[in-house]
This record gives C-alpha cells, sequence and structure tokens, in this order.
C-alpha cells in the first residue's frame, strides 16, 4: 500500500531498491512547488542509490546555493561530491557544515569518511573522534581507518587524491619546481642495460601524464601505460603516445594487460609503497625472457624500508637486493641518482635495473 505522504512514499521506493522511481516522484514533487529541503535532500539520495552522482551533485548544490547557511545543506553537497569522487571539494563542503554548525556530527562523519576516501586515515580518525557515542557502523570504519594507517603502503586513495589534484600543473611543478628527471636518469640507465634497442614492449607503471614515456616513445614498438589518478591518465592519454591505458594501482595493474613486456618502468613511482615483494613478484610475471625493469626509489641507508616525512618510502640498496632475488629478478644495474629535489635539496635515490 502506497504511503498517503510523498516523501513516506519515496522512502519507500527507496528501501524497495526502486531509487529510480522515488527520484521520479520527488522530481515531480519539487516542479509543483510542494517539495521543501526535505523533499531536495531525499532527491539527493534517491539519485546517490540508483548511482546517478552527476544529477545528484547537481542538485545538491542547487539546493546548497539556494540555502547557504544551512549546514545540512552543504552536508547534502558534500556526499553527493564525495559518491562522484570529487574528494577536495566533498572535504570543503563537510567542513563549510562544521563552521555553520559546529555540533553536526553528520558533518564529521562525511568529513571523516571523505578523508578515509582520500587515502588520509590521521586526519578521518581526527574527524572520527570527534564523534560522541559512535554506532557499530562508525566503530567498524574506525577499525578501517587504524589499519589504513598502519599498512607498508601509501593508501592507493591517498594517491589518487593526490595526483588528481596535482594533475592541473603537474609537469611545469615536476620539471621546475622539483627539478623531476627521474625519466631521464632511467633513459640514461637502459642506454647501458639495453643498447641499441627500438623495437621494445614497454610499460609504464604510474605513468602520470606522461612524461617517461615520452622520454622513451622512439624505444617502443608499443606503450602502455597505468595510473591510479583518471585525471592524470586523461592527460596521458591526449598525449597520443600510448596504445592502451588502464586506471589502476600497479600492484593490481600489472593484470590488466595479458601481454608480456621487453621493459617495465617505474619513475618516482615505486616511492608510493613500502613492502615491494608483490610488485616484484607481480613485475616478474609480465616480463618477457630477458625482459628489464627499470625504476627509482628514494634510498635509505639502513637495511629495509621507512616511511620519509613527506609520506614517501625509502628503500635500502640490500632491501632491494633481497625482494629481487626473492621474485627471482637479477640486478643488472643499481646506481646512485637524485630524481629530484625537495626544498632545493636534491632527494638521494637509486636508479635500478631488474631482469628476468
Amino acid at each position: 500500500m502506497q504511503a498517503d505522504n510523498p516523501l513516506d512514499a519515496a522512502e519507500d521506493l527507496i528501501a524497495q531498491g526502486r531509487a529510480k522511481e522515488a527520484a521520479t516522484l520527488l522530481f515531480d514533487l519539487i516542479e509543483e512547488g510542494r517539495g521543501g529541503l526535505l523533499a531536495r535532500f531525499t532527491l539527493v539520495r534517491a539519485l546517490l542509490e540508483a548511482n546517478d552522482a552527476g544529477e545528484a551533485v547537481r542538485v545538491a548544490r542547487e539546493t546548497a546555493m539556494l540555502n547557504p547557511s544551512v549546514a545540512t545543506a552543504a552536508v547534502s553537497l558534500g556526499e553527493a561530491l564525495r559518491a562522484a569522487g570529487t574528494l577536495p571539494t566533498a572535504i570543503g563542503e563537510f567542513q563549510r557544515a562544521l563552521r555553520i554548525d559546529p555540533s553536526l556530527d553528520e558533518a564529521r562523519f562525511g568529513l571523516g569518511r571523505a578523508w578515509l576516501d582520500a587515502g588520509e586515515a590521521e586526519k578521518a580518525l581526527e574527524a572520527f573522534a570527534q564523534i560522541e557515542n559512535p554506532s557499530e557502523e562508525l566503530q567498524a570504519i574506525i577499525t578501517q581507518a587504524e589499519a589504513a594507517k598502519d599498512q607498508a603502503r601509501s593508501d592507493a586513495r591517498y594517491v589518487r587524491h593526490l595526483f588528481d589534484q596535482f594533475s592541473i600543473d603537474y609537469d611545469a611543478r615536476m620539471r621546475g619546481q622539483l627539478g623531476y628527471r627521474a625519466p631521464e636518469i632511467l633513459r640514461e640507465l637502459a642506454s647501458f642495460v639495453l643498447p641499441r634497442r627500438s623495437d621494445l614492449s614497454i610499460l609504464d607503471l604510474g605513468c602520470g601524464t606522461g612524461l617517461a614515456g615520452v622520454v622513451f616513445k622512439d624505444m617502443a614498438a608499443r606503450l602502455d601505460g597505468v595510473d591510479l589518478s583518471p585525471a592524470m591518465i586523461g592527460k596521458a592519454r591526449a598525449l597520443g603516445i600510448y596504445d592502451e591505458l588502464a586506471v589502476a594501482d600497479i600492484e593490481t595493474g600489472l593484470s590488466s594487460f595479458a601481454r608480456r613486456y621487453d621493459l617495465i618502468l617505474a619513475a618516482d613511482t615505486v616511492v608510493y609503497l613500502g613492502d615491494l615483494e608483490k610488485l616484484f613478484a607481480g613485475v616478474a610475471t609480465r616480463l618477457s625472457e630477458n625482459g628489464m625493469f627499470l625504476f627509482t626509489v628514494e634510498k635509505k641507508e639502513s637495511a629495509g624500508f621507512e616511511l620519509g616525512p613527506k609520506r614517501r618510502w625509502r628503500h635500502s640498496e640490500t632491501y632491494l637486493r633481497d625482494v629481487a632475488a626473492r621474485a627471482g629478478l637479477n640486478i643488472n644495474g643499481l646506481i646512485a641518482c637524485s630524481p629530484r629535489m625537495e626544498a632545493g635539496v636534491p632527494v638521494d635515490g637509486l636508479a635500478v635495473a631488474l631482469s628476468r
């Protein structure tokens, strides 16, 4: 039996998994001038349940503009933006909601989840800690955030968020401000371990905007790339030099391509992983016979690996040798280098060539 109240009817439809019908009902209600703020909030939720994040953002943004001093309108927009993957703006809306109403736990919950989606586990935990009487759902999310904080690699969501933000001026920032030279360093290393080769099948791990692809294109018969950031992949695709591009984590993205490669590159990419066991094992399965894996790392003097102050992992030479041996990879070259600057100071690094 359908509820007499249109909002109750919409809630019933959402509960029944009929979110599209609920959205249609609510659109009609608002069009007739009979839908207030609650109808708009429910419409945003229905659209999100119907996997229409783009339309949810449009409706939520319009609602927030019409009600700039209403904290829950900012929360609704934050949720829609978070679902659409626009994390920086979503975080900003949850923070705006808390400026309007500092007591609003709904905004703290949304802010914490957005920080967690962005891979910022510590900031997520800070937001969650301010919520009194956390629910079972929140306790489970806090456990997830604690685990993310302690993992031996940078969170994939953090890396995606970071490089989506950087994508607009990434090349200028890296080449100018940071003196980024990792692709050129690897090309110099390739001249020693891969002399006079120009017909290689190449996979660019963490390809970003394509800086390494440009440097190695003349050696490639085929050039593929993988990166976590959709925005960076978009920049790389615009170059027109890659045969295939995939949005994926480099640990799992190796399986995105069925072929084997003569050369796999990772220029300034491995710094977002601490434990390299999984990466090296995956690379070994994707290299052709006598294929080569060239990559840069930031250097750790003593054994093992560690997370540096800029949230980039450092690896020791002994650790790299040990992990390579366990993956069945041979060291063909290992040289000291400085792949980039940090605060005007050269970063100590290593350029490494491994073969299968």
